[in-house]
């Protein structure tokens, strides 16, 4: 790299300046107090571990956008994490071992070799809560509620749309189904781009599937849309008890959505399989119109913990808060200027200065010999009488 060019950073590695730095950081700790009065603890996993822990139970999406570094003191791999699911689900496995249900929550910067979409950071500031122990609806609907009160509590404005959808039914399916891993992994990949007239000439051309599952396989990435979806993905699935117990699970999850958060707008789409290899039920995630990446997603992954010795039931959801920021329009309101104080020690000085930050105001002494030639602060702590009082210039 040249001598002049080396001021500048990676391509899709961002830093923040002032304001934002200080706005970011605001955003976070509101964030934060929200998780802390829902009695979620917090958790500062390290930036990096070793590869095998960070990929734990993952699949290959992770492993190809994690940074890998060889530690020097032990020769060993090492991760640069990408994502910091799987270090809180270690967390609850090994370190934590709690009885019962545990929430835990975290906000840190991960890395990744390539960013999500084309406007995104590859350093993104991870936000999110894990709840682990509790594997019925109850903590579905509570994590869900959370991450929509987080998008309250960062003042997102206008239409929030909840998209949910269910594993199950295509795990259910493949099952019935019997195709082979190849197979499956093509009808995946054209479910994920919903190559609908490719999905069906490769539907008909399954020789050892019967006519219904056929049909059901064709029709799967037709079931999206509104609430109504859930009543003809039952009449279709009905001879099926797993399909329906599936679809009724949302079902169920979505009113009790909507009775919390009457204003998000609910969307299904049972043939989303974001995070397949890990998501073992229920997937969600929050959109905006203005926006056209997800704002926040999670799912349950109830095998996380397996290989840390503890398969304990999980479900979660993650945002980039730097992102939150950037559509929230939230920003602080300017405080006062600053107010700038004159170069000394003097007791009376000193004590007006300690005086004034004490009531949140900011104040910047002068170093010896420094002037304020550009003007910049309006605000000056004067000697006036007896006292030290802030004058506007």
């Amino acid at each position: 790299m040249a001598l002049a060019d080396r001021w500048l950073l990676p391509d899709g590695i961002m830093e923040l300046l002032p304001p934002q730095a200080r706005q970011v950081e605001l955003m976070r700790r509101k964030v934060l107090d929200l998780y802390h009065r829902w009695g979620y603890e917090l958790v500062m996993p390290p930036i990096a571990e070793h590869l095998e822990s960070l990929l734990t139970g993952v699949g290959h999406d992770l492993d190809l956008n994690t940074f890998k570094v060889t530690d020097r003191i032990s020769g060993h791999t090492l991760g640069v994490r990408a994502d910091m699911t799987p270090q809180v689900a270690r967390i609850d496995a090994h370190r934590l071992r709690t009885e019962g249900a545990s929430r835990l929550c975290y906000c840190g910067s991960v890395l990744h070799t390539h960013p999500a979409n084309m406007l995104a950071s590859r350093n993104p500031l991870q936000l999110g809560a894990e709840l682990y122990g509790h594997a019925g609806s109850d903590s579905d609907v509570e994590v869900i509620s959370l991450m929509l009160a987080t998008l309250e509590a960062v003042g997102l404005q206008g239409t929030i749309s909840l998209d949910l959808g269910h594993v199950g039914v295509f795990s259910r399916l493949m099952e019935l189904c019997q195709l082979s891993a190849q197979a499956q992994e093509d009808y995946q990949d054209m479910l994920q781009r919903k190559a609908l007239p490719e999905i069906d000439l490769f539907v008909d051309g399954l020789a050892s599937v019967s006519d219904q599952t056929r049909e059901w396989l064709k029709q799967l990435p037709r079931m999206n849309g509104a609430a109504d979806v859930l009543a003809r993905a039952e009449a279709l699935f009905g001879e099926d008890a797993e399909l329906v117990k599936a679809i009724r699970y949302l079902g169920d999850l979505a009113e009790r959505i909507k009775a919390r958060y009457p204003h998000v707008d609910a969307y299904f789409d049972l043939s989303e399989l974001r995070g397949y290899h890990y998501h073992t039920g229920v997937v969600f995630a929050a959109y905006t119109p203005e926006y056209g990446q997800a704002l926040a997603k999670g799912g349950r992954y109830d095998n996380i913990g397996a290989d840390f010795g503890r398969a304990r039931p999980a479900t979660g959801f993650s945002a980039d808060l730097k992102t939150l920021l950037d559509l929230s329009g939230c920003l602080e309101e300017p405080s006062e200027p600053v107010i700038l104080a004159p170069a000394g020690e003097g007791k009376d000085l000193q004590a007006a200065i300690a005086a004034l930050r004490e009531k949140g105001e900011r104040v910047v002494q002068q170093l010896k010999g420094e002037t304020d030639q550009s003007g910049q602060y309006r605000r000056h702590l004067v000697a006036e009488a007896d006292a030290w009082v802030v004058k506007d210039r």
